[in-house]
């Protein structure tokens, strides 16, 4: 199905980087997108369709978001956030969360140099491929007891640091210190908990990834500095979320708000935008679900670690890899706001966009805090990562949030008609990048083509003020689900 892309005549340009659309016929507030004139044009339409249908829910405040890599979703467009108030009836949307529950990416130190990475190239990426289950339905060498289960689903990074998966240096670096509180074991289905079991320490499919990478570029010295970056340093990425727990829990809770949305006075402008008041039995199940997949995906990233710091000490003894940070991008947390001259409890759903918090927020570890929190984007395989800093305007604009990566331009079926896997494989092997991965179909469905281009993203997030560009990083490896 081709693509149509958006009307620029419908929409009312701000500036450069900002595009407004008034509310009209059941709008209760206008919809914002942070993106240039060529990254709207070539944005679907559904797009348009999307931010302004979130922009009719009961309880939303001030606007309806779409970050630069905005693109066609389930209910909220990926690259989606918006904020509801619980005192003006507002809702909570499993669509406005997504189903890869708190997907998300983390940043790992190395002290290592190109040179020694180049030399042991091969070894390290085959190493670190056995290591590191990934693929459809990979499951690890954990196998949760369901009180082992409704304990990690508390505990997140912490029960898998307290079982010897990780290092507790880590938690000062994790959002929620590594553990989402108010989360509920019990409303999270047999079944979510049957598909998550044996699934603890893997990477998934589709877009996952663990990826060894070069700082090739430094944007600001100062804040690179603070967050222990340099030019020519090696890092080590880990982009995964809450498996088929999550994926389960949100098929689950978006059919019984579905069905009951007439019982709550709800018009839906889409069934795919189910939800329910924040305040309802139901709202409050699902909050205590996500919350725990919160918590799985927590864990999942922390036990990855615990397995890439086992597989670089065999390549490289005596290594440490410390912790710069791990953000999650498919949430929605209770976060206080100010409105106006008002400060509110507010539920942000960030879908596909990454939190921003600016310098001086309280909950950032007190070694970054003046620096602003890191944002961490994604590439995929052949494309730059970037590592972006959090800013006090962007506190002002989307409830500090920013991306969280590309965003696809085309369809996993688009992608697999126009290449080949081995195609994929090799064109980055002859770059001096070597991809690991069981499926060439994913890599086929994950070729570099199929997304948006990174930088023009990062480079809006840069200039709208959402995030403060920090370093451009290229991979040396990735292993790919």
């Amino acid at each position: 199905m081709e693509v149509k892309c958006m009307d620029i005549n419908q929409l009312q340009r701000v500036s450069d980087y900002q595009w407004r659309i008034e509310p009209t016929g059941k709008m209760r507030v206008p919809a914002v997108i942070y993106a240039s004139e060529d990254l709207i044009r070539d944005m679907d339409e559904k797009v348009y369709e999307q931010v302004t249908n979130v922009a009719m829910l009961p309880g939303v405040v001030e606007a309806s978001y779409a970050m630069p890599d905005a693109h066609w979703g389930y209910g909220f467009p990926i690259g989606g956030v918006a904020a509801f108030d619980p005192q003006q009836d507002g809702i909570i949307s499993a669509g406005g969360v997504g189903f890869d529950i708190s997907c998300g990416v983390r940043t790992l130190h190395t002290g290592l140099t190109p040179e020694q990475v180049i030399s042991a190239q091969q070894e390290l990426a085959d190493i670190l491929y056995h290591r590191i289950p990934a693929g459809l339905g990979s499951t690890g060498t954990i196998h949760l007891s369901p009180a082992e289960m409704d304990a990690m689903l508390m505990g997140g990074a912490r029960w898998a640091i307290e079982r010897g998966y990780g290092e507790t240096e880590d938690l000062d670096r994790i959002e929620e210190n590594g553990c989402m509180l108010g989360a509920d074991p019990d409303r999270v289905s047999a079944q979510a908990k049957k598909r998550q079991k044996d699934e603890m320490g893997t990477l998934g499919s589709g877009n996952h990834y663990l990826e060894v990478q070069k700082v090739v570029e430094i944007h600001d010295e100062e804040i690179a500095r603070a967050f222990g970056i340099q030019l020519n340093d090696i890092k080590i990425s880990i982009h995964c979320g809450s498996r088929g727990l999550g994926h389960q829990i949100g098929t689950e809770f978006l059919k019984k708000m579905v069905l009951s949305a007439k019982s709550h006075g709800i018009t839906l402008p889409d069934r795919e935008l189910a939800c329910a008041p924040i305040n309802s039995s139901l709202g409050k199940n699902y909050l205590g679900a996500m919350r725990a997949a919160i918590n799985c995906a927590l864990a999942n990233r922390e036990i990855i670690t615990h397995l890439t710091r086992k597989a670089c000490e065999q390549v490289f003894p005596g290594i440490r890899l410390d912790l710069l940070y791990d953000v999650s991008h498919n949430t929605c947390k209770l976060e206080e706001h100010r409105v106006g001259t008002v400060s509110r409890q507010l539920y942000v759903h960030r879908k596909g966009a990454t939190r921003a918090f600016g310098p001086g927020h309280p909950s950032l570890p007190v070694e970054l805090r003046d620096a602003g929190q890191p944002v961490l984007i994604g590439g995929t395989m052949g494309t730059a990562s970037y590592i972006l800093a959090g800013t006090r305007q962007s506190m002002e604009m989307a409830y500090g949030s920013a991306c969280h990566g590309a965003g696809r331009n085309m369809s996993r079926r688009q992608a697999t008609r126009q290449w080949k896997g081995a195609q994929v494989k090799q064109a980055l092997s002859d770059r001096g990048i070597l991809i690991r991965s069981p499926s060439m179909r994913g890599l086929a469905e994950e070729a570099p083509g199929a997304y948006k281009n990174v930088s023009s993203v990062v480079e809006v997030a840069d200039r709208a003020g959402l995030a403060r560009l920090v370093a451009k990083l290229e991979p040396l490896i990735c292993v790919k689900g």
